[in-house]
């Protein structure tokens, strides 16, 4: 392994650019940090030029490990502060919403109408006509609860 002895700081700096340019033709965003960490480490042995190759690699472990935690902690993560954050679940804008069954839930499993759509539902076994409202979205199933008879009045036409 007599060629991992001369790795200089230039070497760290072209696998930097390499790793960018992966991440330009298979964008996933992490490439990108890989190759943060790897210029990191060439800028690291430019300052000191006699470290062993195996703390080099050492550190661009390191380096890559809090790049990518630093990405999903404050890049990635920020997508949670949406103003719509239901706005690709369709299922999850739900949730809340009251409607009458259009097939009776039996063995746990039933039908129900809202808006344009009918949805599998889960829930309690209850007869055809129930009025009942959405708790959970599961994908493309709908977890009922049979709602009481006084909040279920203002809720006839299926809508809140």
């Amino acid at each position: 392994m007599e060629f991992l002895s001369s790795i200089e700081f230039w070497h760290w700096w072209v696998l930097a650019l390499v790793l960018g340019g992966i991440e330009i033709f298979a964008p996933g965003f992490i490439f990108i940090w890989l190759g943060l960490a790897a210029g990191a480490v060439g800028l690291v042995l430019l300052l000191a030029p006699n470290m062993s190759w195996e703390l080099q690699l050492l550190l661009f472990g390191l380096f890559s490990v809090v790049s990518v935690l630093i990405w999903w902690r404050f890049v990635r993560g920020s997508g949670e502060d949406s103003d719509q954050p239901s706005l690709n679940r369709r299922a999850n804008q739900y949730v809340g919403r009251t409607a009458t069954l259009d097939q009776p839930i039996v063995n746990g499993v039933g039908m129900v109408r809202l808006d344009d759509s009918r949805w599998k539902v889960l829930g309690p076994d209850l007869p055809l006509g129930t009025v009942v409202r959405v708790i959970a979205a599961e994908g493309a199933t709908l977890r009922v609860e049979a709602q009481s008879a006084q909040a279920a009045e203002p809720a006839a036409g299926g809508k809140n």
